[in-house]
């Protein structure tokens, strides 16, 4: 069972975090990451005060999902930000809110199909990781335009930090800082627990946290595995 004091006590710390680099925590918005935790995960961001969670997978979304009373779902927006298979978007349609992980035309359609008028980040892949996903950056102005044209809105983009040193990070941060700019994105959603401080100077407006707030993850089970 996760401990929404604790919870509140350990954003209050990752809001010092986004100060302390120069962010303003008025602006900028805290995605508690509850993948891998049960549905208390949820209970407990809402009740400190967390109003987007971040799920990776379909199956164990559902399942915490279906645990939660109505207050907690309405107090929340579900942002799925895993690696996403195009077949589970019409199980997914009726519990996400914006779809962080969009890196493929097939997404775009199937999104438009089963959520149409949703909201959509395009992921781009500003670390060259093929592990990690994301649209390659000379791709990714055309799949915006595209999910345009499927009346999708593009609200963002969102990137995952390479496996470097804080410059490094920082300077591929601002790859994606810039294209949502030349886009006219509003958010970019870039910054974990580990590297929030190099989005943060990047000019990230949302960061991904689920270490720093909700400790070590349990190991999935067998049961999740690739859903």
């Amino acid at each position: 069972m996760i401990d929404a004091d604790e919870v509140r006590r350990r954003t209050e710390r990752v809001q010092h975090r986004i100060a302390d680099a120069g962010g303003d925590i008025a602006h900028i918005g805290i995605v508690a990451v509850t993948k891998g935790f049960d549905s208390s995960a949820i209970e407990a961001a809402a009740r400190a005060g967390l109003s987007m969670i971040g799920e990776n997978y379909a199956q164990e979304l559902h399942g915490k999902w279906s645990e939660l009373g109505t207050a907690t779902k309405t107090a929340v927006e579900v942002h799925f930000i895993g690696r996403l298979q195009s077949n589970k978007v019409r199980q997914l349609a009726r519990v996400v809110d914006v779809w962080q992980s969009v890196d493929r035309m097939r997404l775009v359609s199937e999104i438009a199909r089963h959520d149409p008028g949703a909201s959509i980040f395009v992921q781009v892949d500003v670390s060259g990781s093929d592990t990690q996903g994301g649209c390659p950056p000379d791709e990714a102005s055309s799949l915006v335009a595209a999910a345009r044209r499927e009346g999708l809105d593009v609200a963002g983009c969102m990137a995952i930090g390479p496996q470097s040193s804080p410059p490094e990070i920082e300077k591929a941060f601002g790859e994606l800082a810039r294209f949502a700019d030349r886009h006219q994105l509003e958010h970019r959603c870039m910054g974990m627990s580990t590297d929030l401080e190099a989005a943060v100077r990047a000019g990230s407006t949302m960061v991904r946290i689920g270490t720093a707030l909700f400790g070590n993850r349990p190991p999935r089970s067998a049961s999740v595995q690739g859903a």
